[in-house]
């Protein structure tokens, strides 16, 4: 993913309440939200839904659910955890189904028709969260829970929600003033509108840049595969004979790293980094100006200095201060190394005589010239290695290796694009566990990152287990011509990365749906994903899966070795430029007051405070930071790393015992993929562990020790 992560999970059941007259019978009758779906393990029968469902499903789907939340409101039972947490969490089944579908689609196949419709709906889900989170009959129900809650015979897991429920009525302005309460309900649908407006300036900027290329001179240096993915995308936009080059990753990242055309490759790069900085219709700065003020004067109206205070007192760092610790004890020693990186890099320049001074669009091709000057490898050499079927199928076996799980591919079941691939996950005595959704080619109607997400949660209802349906989206290379879809190391791990977070949806053992999966806090859910990427270049895994898509040769052990030790080349690059985007992250969200900013400038003297030498752009610039202002990562983004903190230590445990030792993989089954977020997630890992992770590992694996 994300590395891009989307969760609608049953809290988006507190996602409610507009009054809308009820649909007609005859939409009821035909609309496929208006209830359960009959197709096989119930999932979304793609080929019935169309665009003229979604509104009529909305609409019943708050009125039924605030129908379900009068009821606990209004229940003259004495409030305990069954009529009221439990009730809670089970409201609002239609709407989570409808949303379910909708929110996932809106960033894997959008349209203009349903970008409307999210434009249309936001505000309602805003107004109906607030209506719940804001009812002071339900908050003293849920108090009056919470104050019994040492007298209690709960289990864990039910501390847990309950204490979750009591903090989200709070943080949602439960204990505010009537005029409090009104004006974060403005700044709730505003937000909520701001951030569709800020996803969707992204998309079309994504999809409105393409430089043409008419002239073979202009494709020197680019691999084969580069030069037949945009001659293929030059007959789709009509510019036949043509080369065309976008700022889709399987586009541009081979662009950077090959072209020789120095000046092209600076419009490639400057294309990509200025994506929502036109001064035009689709310009982010102001848009992300107004939403960071906002969050300010939300999280001072709910008694939190900072929005960041306000997230991170959800997450394990707690505090501002923790995340900008670890940063800095990360930052000297990768600047440290990029700048090193940066006097090589020039020195080779220098050496063939070209005369400039090393900028970030020259940054790519260098690097990779040094890594095969200097290790013999590039990652054209890999990519015959790497066919997409064979890399998925080696992380579906790490899975079997290390879980007993399998996975059979199942061709009866609805599935929303021609691209998508269907599995179901069995438990080793064919047992279902749930259904895998696998969509990895870009399209103009899907955004830009990689991501997992969930059709349905797992949880149990009325005794039964509903199994969860998940899925895998990105925006990998493509099969070309008569080639199938060759990856690059880096979309090797990507695939790897989302494949750990869809495990930790599959393999989710819980009750309810609120602590189910991946909804664990954010520094914590990257844990499962970025685990998965270390199976990815073991030797052992990678002589099972990276076979040579002509010959079926196996990898050969050369270019292993050659993998191994070019594993700490260009870190510091890799991590300055996500370091540098953590900064801008926690910068913008530790403002105290609640004014608008002026971006670019802002941005500058954030970029200037840390010290970003001029040869690197951050990964993220804010008018394209979708992490951020328009995903759920704001006050977040530092999370990857502090996760490979906690990666790279849990990885070393079956480094101690072996790579697929099945009682080390059933301890970390067992209490962090299976747990949700069912406990503190530091007492998980540690009882996992044994241990709180040291930072040690993490030092070693990027070269800093």
């Amino acid at each position: 993913m994300l590395k891009g992560i989307l969760i609608i999970g049953a809290a988006g059941s507190l996602l409610c309440a507009f009054a809308l007259p009820s649909s007609s019978p005859q939409i009821t009758q035909e609309n496929p939200f208006f209830s359960e779906f009959t197709t096989p393990f119930q999932v979304p029968p793609f080929d019935l839904i169309t665009e003229d469902h979604y509104l009529p499903a909305f609409r019943e789907g708050i009125e039924r659910q605030k129908e379900e939340i009068e009821s606990i409101a209004t229940n003259r039972e004495a409030p305990t955890f069954a009529n009221t947490i439990v009730a809670l969490d089970y409201s609002g089944a239609m709407l989570t189904r409808v949303s379910n579908v909708f929110f996932n689609l809106t960033s894997a196949l959008t349209n203009d028709q349903i970008q409307e419709i999210a434009r249309e709906v936001a505000p309602l889900l805003s107004k109906h969260s607030d209506d719940i989170l804001l009812d002071p009959r339900l908050f003293r129900r849920v108090k009056v829970v919470y104050e019994q809650k040492d007298d209690l015979d709960l289990t864990r897991e039910q501390q847990t929600l309950l204490a979750r429920y009591y903090k989200d009525f709070v943080r949602g302005g439960a204990n505010l003033g009537d005029t409090e309460q009104a004006r974060l309900r403005e700044i709730n649908e505003a937000l909520s509108l701001l951030s569709l407006e800020f996803g969707e300036h992204v998309l079309k900027e994504n999809n409105s840049f393409e430089m043409v290329l008419d002239s073979e001179a202009d494709l020197a240096g680019l691999p084969e595969a580069a030069v037949s993915g945009a001659a293929e995308a030059a007959r789709e936009r009509g510019h036949e004979g043509k080369w065309v080059f976008t700022l889709h990753k399987p586009s541009l990242i081979p662009f950077l790293q090959f072209s020789e055309r120095r000046e092209l490759r600076e419009k490639m790069l400057k294309g990509y980094i200025s994506r929502g900085d036109h001064n035009n219709e689709l310009d982010n700065k102001s848009v992300l100006s107004r939403i960071a003020a906002l969050r300010v004067e939300r999280a001072n109206l709910l008694g939190y200095p900072t929005h960041a205070d306000f997230i991170l007192d959800e997450n394990m760092a707690k505090k501002p201060r923790n995340v900008y610790d670890l940063l800095n004890q990360l930052w000297e020693p990768a600047l440290e190394m990029a700048r090193k990186e940066a006097r090589d890099m020039q020195e080779m320049i220098d050496a063939e005589g070209g005369n400039f001074k090393l900028e970030p669009w020259d940054w790519w091709l260098y690097a990779e010239k040094i890594k095969k000057a200097r290790y013999d490898l590039d990652d054209e050499q890999l990519r015959p290695y790497f066919m997409l079927d064979n890399v998925r199928n080696g992380a579906f076996e790490v899975a079997t290796k290390l879980y007993g799980i399998t996975f059979e591919e199942r061709t009866d079941i609805p599935k929303y694009h021609e691209d998508v691939r269907v599995f179901e996950v069995k438990e080793a005595d064919g047992t279902h566990i749930g259904i895998l959704y696998t969509d990895y080619f870009p399209r103009a109607s899907k955004r830009g990152g990689a991501w997992m997400s969930s059709y349905r949660k797992q949880k149990r209802e009325k005794g039964r287990n509903i199994t969860p349906v998940i899925t895998n989206v990105g925006n990998l290379s493509r099969p070309l011509g008569d080639k199938p879809a060759l990856l690059s190391l880096e979309e090797t791990l990507t695939l790897f990365h989302e494949f750990g977070h869809a495990l930790h949806g599959l393999l989710s053992d819980c009750t309810y749906p609120t602590l189910s999966g991946t909804s664990v806090p954010r520094d914590f859910v990257e844990l499962p994903s970025q685990i998965m990427e270390n199976w990815a270049t073991e030797p052992e895994v990678l002589r099972s899966y990276a076979r040579h898509y002509q010959t079926g040769e196996q990898i050969p052990d050369e270019l292993i070795d050659k993998i191994k030790k070019a594993s700490f080349f260009n870190q510091g690059f890799a991590t300055v430029e996500y370091l540098a985007a953590s900064f801008l992250d926690m910068d913008w969200h530790t403002l105290t007051e609640a004014r608008q900013m002026d971006p670019i400038a802002f941005e500058r003297q954030s970029m200037e405070r840390i010290g970003l030498i001029p040869e690197i752009v951050v990964r993220y610039r804010s008018p394209y930071f979708n992490h951020i202002f328009s995903g759920g990562y704001s006050s977040g983004y530092y999370s990857y790393i502090w996760a490979e903190v906690l990666d790279a230590d849990a990885f070393q445990a079956f480094k101690e015992t072996s790579l697929f030792d099945r009682g080390t993989a059933q301890a970390f089954r067992e209490n962090i993929l299976s747990a949700g977020g069912t406990d503190d997630p530091m007492a998980m890992y540690v009882r996992f562990r044994g241990a709180e992770p040291s930072i040690d590992a993490l030092l070693a694996r990027r070269g800093f020790k």
